[in-house]
């Protein structure tokens, strides 16, 4: 449905439709997988207790789509300020008087009744909000982002397993350990992607030289490698910053990784159980990313770099939207939408490769690179400019490509994520890469 016909309106509209309804339906099961008393309660000061999440997602829904598209009055204007994120941080929400399940439940099904019927009424152009769609896209995509942050918080609850799925399809076909990226331009960012966010745009030409990149993401059993020679222990892998943070921090270890009799284990959703070797490396903070590419002689990749291996088309000279092309991600590309609960072998979903042999840059693991959260060349705030301009500087840096618990609707080629480089909670991997010298240009 992502490549409906967008010049349709009633096609568009069953293309909304279909995303707000599927986005509810997962906020649905997550929320309803445990009891009230663990949807109150908060799980990590990192995190917001699930029942702020659910009401937060229909006070948005509220805001953008019936006050600001239709121009309604506003429903209970007493609690936007409990459910405004910049007002009051993760550590403080539990603390607010917000809405309790049942009445959260209720607030976010009747905002979605009348936007349903606003989204029936509302002619889908003339204003930068309704062209396209973009106002009720941009809220399908908030509410998968604020079920990926919840499926955060159900791995970091420490109660029995409520949530389960089967395992992603195996890994096929034997993998080179890289594949080489050729020097020259390419088209970054977007101008064309109909729901992109303002950190994505606009579309600028960028001049790579020549570099190698992984394959596929860094695996477990290598990074075990890295613990097993002392990785953790010798600050020359790691940056001053990242050094320190790993002492005061006592990192020794991916995060929900413990040893016992030898072996390593991780919890994973309420289940203990054996790393499995060939899954991608998972929980781990830029920081550690960082080091293990130093410790392997390597480093990571850029955004831009990143970008151009999942996007670029060296037979054609365009950018597609994803790795396989334009046509929108299926199961036999990418491994998301929590379909799998978990990344999926390294070498999996060879129908995503890339044109240059690259696997799995959709899905599985968020990627960790090696660029600061910045603006693009003739960047411009909208539709507000707490979304990303806010957040641009150094402190952050950008992970890209999406995991298992990105939604398709939230996830292409061009979207930026960013977070401190001591997030380990985030469903974070990486891969890395390294110089090429006299690399001819394609």
């Amino acid at each position: 449905m992502l490549n409906a016909d967008r010049t349709d309106p009633a096609v568009l509209r069953e293309l909304i439709a279909t995303e707000l309804l599927a986005a509810r339906e997962r906020t649905a099961l997550l929320t309803g997988a445990v009891e009230d008393a663990e949807l109150v309660a908060q799980h990590s000061p990192l995190m917001s207790p699930l029942v702020w999440d659910l009401a937060h997602i229909g006070n948005q829904e509220e805001l953008w789509l019936l006050r600001n598209v239709g121009g309604r009055d506003p429903m209970h204007p007493e609690i936007d300020p409990l459910y405004d994120a910049f007002e009051h941080p993760r550590s403080e929400r539990p603390s607010l008087p917000l809405l309790p399940p049942d009445q959260a439940r209720a607030y976010a099904h009747e905002v979605r009744g009348r936007v349903l019927d606003l989204l029936a009424a509302t002619p889908l152009e003339g204003a930068p909000l309704l062209d396209a769609g973009f106002a009720f896209g941009m809220i399908a995509q908030h509410e998968q982002q604020h079920d990926e942050t919840m499926l955060i918080t159900h791995q970091l609850r420490t109660g029995p397993a409520v949530l389960d799925a089967p395992p992603p399809p195996a890994a096929e076909g034997v993998l080179g350990p890289e594949v080489l990226i050729p020097a020259g331009p390419f088209t970054m960012g977007t101008d064309a992607e109909p729901w992109s966010l303002d950190n994505e745009r606009p579309a600028h030409r960028v001049d790579l030289p020549a570099f190698w990149l992984d394959t596929a993401p860094v695996s477990n059993a290598a990074y075990q490698a890295f613990i097993a020679d002392g990785g953790y222990r010798e600050p020359r892998w790691w940056t001053p910053a990242g050094w320190e943070h790993r002492m005061a921090a006592d990192l020794t270890a991916p995060l929900f990784w413990t040893e016992q009799g030898g072996q390593w284990l991780r919890r994973r959703f309420g289940h203990l159980e054996p790393v499995p070797p060939n899954e991608p490396v998972l929980h781990v903070s830029w920081y550690e990313a960082d080091a293990y590419a130093r410790w392997a002689g390597r480093r990571l990749p850029t955004e831009a770099e990143w970008e151009k291996a999942a996007r670029h088309d060296p037979a054609t000279g365009r950018s597609r939207r994803f790795p396989w092309g334009d046509e929108p991600p299926g199961p036999e590309h990418a491994n998301l939408g929590q379909r799998h609960l978990r990344p999926a072998p390294v070498g999996a979903y060879p129908q995503g490769e890339s044109p240059y042999g690259a696997r799995q840059l959709i899905g599985d693991v968020w990627e960790w690179t090696a660029s600061d959260f910045t603006a693009y060349p003739g960047f411009r705030a909208w539709p507000y400019r707490e979304y990303s301009e806010v957040f641009f500087g150094p402190e952050y840096k950008v992970l890209r490509g999406g995991s298992f618990a990105v939604a398709p609707v939230a996830c292409r080629g061009t979207f930026r994520n960013w977070d401190y480089p001591i997030r380990r909670q985030i469903f974070s991997g990486f891969r890395t890469a390294r110089d090429a010298e006299g690399a001819g240009e394609v």
